[in-house]
């Protein structure tokens, strides 16, 4: 079964500095931290897909206005602390392997090398409407 693992950060720094404060040494462990990650869910035939995201400042909210037309707010909601910064497909066994995933990237290291902690949303993918509709 394939989950999307969502990673969140927090835009406020209420639970760590914003990345943009961090020093390139700690953004360069990381960084490498992902990478491992990375590689050792592609060696295990885990990973699907993987990918980082700009911040909230290059984010764009999009709907449909009169006629059709977009209509374009710059950034997520503005009341929102959290920021989605990256997510991951991976194709697991089990649900809790999944979870398992999850809770290793959320120790990804941030200032002074201690672990973030962020929270990973998990969500299994639906490849086809749920039988019972």
């Amino acid at each position: 079964m394939k989950y999307m693992l969502l990673m969140q950060f927090s835009a406020a720094g209420t639970d760590f500095p914003p990345i943009d404060t961090w020093t390139p040494e700690e953004l360069r462990a990381h960084i490498g931290f992902m990478d491992e990650v990375n590689a050792k869910l592609l060696a295990d035939g885990e990973l699907v897909q993987a990918e980082g995201l700009g911040g909230p400042q290059q984010a764009r909210i999009v709907r449909a206005g009169e006629g059709g037309a977009p209509v374009v707010t710059e950034g997520p909601f503005a009341e929102t602390k959290e920021f989605l910064a990256g997510w991951w497909i991976v194709d697991c066994e089990t649900p809790q392997r999944a979870v398992e995933i999850a809770a290793h990237i959320s120790t990804a290291p941030g200032p002074g090398g201690r672990p973030l902690n962020m929270p990973v949303e998990v969500h299994p993918v639906m490849s086809a409407p749920p039988q019972e509709m």
